[in-house]
């Protein structure tokens, strides 16, 4: 299964304010029992824990879009066929190889904090980067805990604004109605197709909800204050048992 976290305080996320997409994603990812026939062209390979920790096959630059969210997809069966085994520090070594590689994570901390990233020192803006990373391999590994009979499947892929591309997929759960997950792709010179966004039902931007959240705190708080409090939730997702989650 996949858990919940607890409350994070009210300068960062209480579970009334934490973003639409992973409550929804996370609540509709929990107990379900494997279906007796497994859905249509899911990506659910057996062997996706040595898929995961492989190098691919191409370089991260020659990939198409549909083929770095494939990668994502088997990391994360592979992480939740064998959380138990793995354990929490397990699962961050595998995840942590993989998600920088999947996810334009330089690009994705500086548009979750909005204008604030150009008044940042450049210490700031790098430590940034740095502890956003961190916190999101911990973020994955403190909630996909668990498998109940989930698979991913790739429905399609289209060109989206500004050059992106947006790779749509399904979440399957044998009890539950389909849920649509969208992933906007952009290509760099350096790295190749990487994931910008993530969009729940179509319309949820993952990446905007960040930058509300985020943006608020640091006008509360300062720039320091979210630097500090990612690091308070690494902190709690390495220590927080999954039982304990809800």
């Amino acid at each position: 299964m996949l858990a919940t976290a607890r409350e994070e305080g009210p300068a960062l996320s209480r579970r009334a304010r934490r973003t639409a997409f992973c409550a929804v994603l996370f609540t509709l990812l929990r107990i379900a029992p494997a279906p007796a026939d497994p859905p249509s062209a899911p990506v659910d390979a057996p062997a996706a824990l040595a898929v995961s920790s492989a190098a691919p096959a191409d370089s991260p630059a020659e990939r198409m879009p549909n083929e770095v969210i494939e990668a994502l997809q088997a990391c994360l069966l592979g992480v939740m066929k064998n959380a138990e085994t793995l354990g929490f520090e397990g699962r961050v070594e595998m995840l942590g190889p993989v998600l920088p590689d999947v996810f334009d994570l330089g690009f994705m901390a500086e548009k979750s904090v909005g204008r604030h990233w150009k008044t940042a020192s450049p210490e700031d803006q790098q430590r940034l980067v740095s502890t956003f990373t961190r916190y999101i391999v911990a973020n994955y590994a403190g909630r996909f805990t668990g498998w109940d009979g989930q698979a991913f499947e790739i429905v399609g892929d289209e060109p989206s604004a500004r050059g992106t591309m947006l790779v749509r997929t399904h979440l399957l759960d044998p009890n539950r109605d389909t849920v649509s997950l969208d992933y906007r792709l952009r290509k760099t010179d350096e790295s190749g197709w990487q994931v910008i966004d993530v969009y729940f039902d179509g319309t949820i931007s993952e990446l905007a909800l960040r930058r509300s959240e985020y943006s608020a705190l640091i006008k509360r708080e300062g720039f320091q204050a979210l630097l500090a409090k990612l690091d308070e939730r690494i902190e709690t997702l390495a220590s927080e048992p999954p039982e304990e989650a809800s």
